[in-house]
């Protein structure tokens, strides 16, 4: 991949970027208050396990057909499985995220690359977050297997500072979980690339306890 695309997915994947990330911890609040996650080796352990089991590895297979169906300007596909990826989620709170983060991404996506409108358009509303995530990517030229890899480690970046700030870790620890979830991240990569439409499935239920449970806990540091 040449630069211009790669600063592009950079951009794409930078905490600087303003979707509202940062202010979702995915059920890890409702671990660490419950003593599930205490210390960095059980953050390692749940991440890697999403990554191979979870909804994140489900996100990423999508990824790639939304891309494939921008590439090639098929907009009933786009909407098709904009709309699985919403019936997809499991609580009102990870659909609620998506759903934030896709309209603020959309809304970035339309004022940055006018030309971007029709295509958001047609995945009709509400637009989950992966959906414009691709519909950027076909755009910027970035990579379809590459996209993947940097929407995936955003995702672990996010969730890794999340556990820096709740557990508490010291930031070099944080940085030693997300280097060690590199080969978990390439291997899903590898993984998805080859699902069938009907081997889209996962385990997720610890995650959607989590998520359901994380609404009613007493306080909260992160967005319900």
């Amino acid at each position: 991949m040449n630069s211009v695309p790669m600063l592009h997915l950079l951009q794409l994947v930078s905490p600087a970027l303003p979707v509202g990330a940062y202010s979702y911890s995915e059920g890890l609040e409702t671990l660490v208050q419950s003593e599930q996650i205490t210390d960095l080796i059980t953050l390692e352990h749940w991440l890697t396990q999403e990554l191979q089991y979870g909804a994140i590895r489900l996100e990423s297979a999508v990824l790639m057909r939304i891309y494939r169906s921008a590439q090639a300007n098929d907009r009933p596909k786009l909407s098709y499985w904009n709309q699985w990826l919403s019936a997809f989620r499991e609580t009102e709170e990870l659909r609620e995220q998506s759903w934030q983060m896709g309209r603020s991404l959309s809304r970035l996506l339309q004022s940055l690359q006018p030309d971007l409108e029709s295509s958001i358009a047609a995945c009709e509303d509400p637009c989950n977050f992966v959906t414009a995530f691709a519909l950027a990517s076909v755009h910027w030229q970035i990579d379809c297997e590459t996209a993947v890899l940097g929407y995936l480690h955003s995702w672990a970046s996010n969730l890794v500072s999340a556990g820096v700030r709740l557990i508490p870790l010291g930031q070099t620890q944080g940085q030693h979980v997300l280097l060690n979830l590199y080969p978990q991240i390439e291997q899903t990569v590898n993984e998805v690339v080859t699902l069938a439409d009907d081997e889209l499935e996962c385990c997720g239920w610890g995650l959607s306890i989590a998520s359901m449970t994380h609404e009613t806990l007493y306080s909260r540091l992160f967005r319900s």
